[in-house]
């Protein structure tokens, strides 16, 4: 179960109206140097602009791989946008997480908090903007390269530096990646929906849209999140 990855970057932003029309958003982050605390509902020095969809104590803290960049610089070559640690609006960067390792319910230690994966990101419209690329949140959607969110289960101070170090796996059956697929099946079995719809380590909104999805006739449509 040893997993251990040390962070390259945290950041944090205020919300901000940057697209005429449409919500602010608080998705372009700076980075934060120093100790930071981390409380309950996530870093000091960060906030959202919708706490409807983002922020909270199920969604304190978001994660995305520095895995991933090359793969997007590799998809998106002629993007003038810089795939960069920070750039997808994430809190913490650090290498060697993924959405293939890395499970619901896995419990790190960072830093001098402790916080437990609570649920994957839904992409949405505002990638698409903040990128400049039309097909961005469809793309994070389809490869379920979406990065995840920690719920803190003990407050505490990290720093750029700091490593995450796995400490408990309750959930071994579930890697993110597989419940990611499942969150964006049309077609999910209806015993897997049910699974994942009575994980308590899943956060309840997700549980939520399982149990949604344990009716065969129920539809999702997804548009309106994707494209805005």
């Amino acid at each position: 179960m040893e997993l251990c990855a040390r962070i390259i970057g945290l950041f944090g932003g205020t919300p901000e109206t940057r697209w005429e029309g449409k919500a602010p958003s608080a998705i372009r982050k700076q980075a934060l140097a120093g100790k930071i605390n981390v409380s309950r509902t996530g870093l000091v020095g960060d906030s959202q602009a919708d706490l409807s969809v983002h922020g909270g104590p199920e969604k304190a803290l978001h994660f995305y791989s520095a895995d991933h960049h090359a793969h997007w610089a590799e998809t998106f070559p002629d993007a003038a946008f810089e795939f960069v640690p920070g750039c997808f609006g994430e809190n913490i960067s650090a290498f060697g997480l993924n959405e293939e390792n890395t499970h619901v319910g896995d419990v790190f230690s960072l830093g001098t908090a402790r916080v437990q994966v609570s649920l994957g990101r839904q992409p949405c419209w505002k990638l698409n903007l903040h990128t400049g690329i039309p097909a961005m949140a469809p793309s994070f959607q389809r490869t379920q390269k979406t990065g995840w969110y920690f719920r803190v289960l003990e407050e505490g101070v990290i720093e750029t530096g700091d490593d995450m170090a796995l400490v408990e796996r309750p959930c071994d059956q579930w890697p993110l990646k597989k419940v990611i697929a499942a969150r964006f099946d049309p077609r999910l079995d209806p015993q897997i929906a049910r699974d994942l719809a009575e994980l308590p380590q899943l956060a309840e909104n997700w549980r939520q849209s399982f149990a949604k999805k344990m009716d065969t006739s129920f539809e999702e449509d997804t548009s309106k999140r994707l494209l805005g």
